[in-house]
């Protein structure tokens, strides 16, 4: 951690990437059922230091990216959640394009820590960025993040099938303004 939170919410400080959080990143995506929903994401060193620098990317280039979540005056990461600049590279208004995400540790699962952290994030994006579409992906089945994104004002858009067969129907949402 080499500045301070960006954000902060009742419970929890929103930070952007620094280079020190690759160690964090690994640890985030370890364990049972951590990386069932998010597709080709593993909890190695390079997987995870690629994350990273699309992060911070997002962060250098946009202004606005993933932060990732602590609890205050603490170092370890207990997730990462933020609007990000993304090209996902199958169209269906996914490419070049504000998209929202969010992944919370295990051991913080079912606490309210992407919600908590999200309702602080999203009226950010809006004053700082302006009041845009912002798309969100979701894989089949993972009903606790499509019931989170309907709360934040996602609405169902779409799907797309992977053409690698591996994986599994990703849907989409997006976020209008009014």
């Amino acid at each position: 951690m080499t500045q301070g939170p960006v954000l902060t919410t009742d419970r929890f400080e929103l930070w952007k990437p620094a280079a020190g959080d690759l160690d964090d990143l690994v640890h985030l995506l370890e364990g049972e059922d951590m990386t069932r929903f998010l597709g080709p994401a593993r909890p190695t060193a390079l997987s995870q230091f690629e994350r990273l620098l699309r992060n911070a990317g997002s962060w250098a280039l946009y202004g606005y990216g993933i932060f990732y979540i602590r609890r205050p005056g603490e170092s370890g990461i207990i997730g990462s959640c933020g609007v990000f600049h993304s090209w996902r590279g199958f169209g269906k208004g996914m490419d070049d394009t504000p998209e929202a995400g969010w992944i919370v540790r295990r051991d913080w699962w079912g606490k309210g820590v992407a919600g908590e952290a999200m309702r602080t994030v999203l009226p950010w994006f809006d004053e700082t960025h302006g009041q845009r579409r912002i798309a969100c992906m979701i894989e089949e089945g993972n009903t606790s993040s499509e019931r989170l994104a309907a709360a934040l004002g996602f609405e169902p858009c779409g799907s797309h099938v992977p053409e690698d067969g591996e994986r599994t129907v990703i849907n989409l949402y997006e976020r209008v303004p009014a």
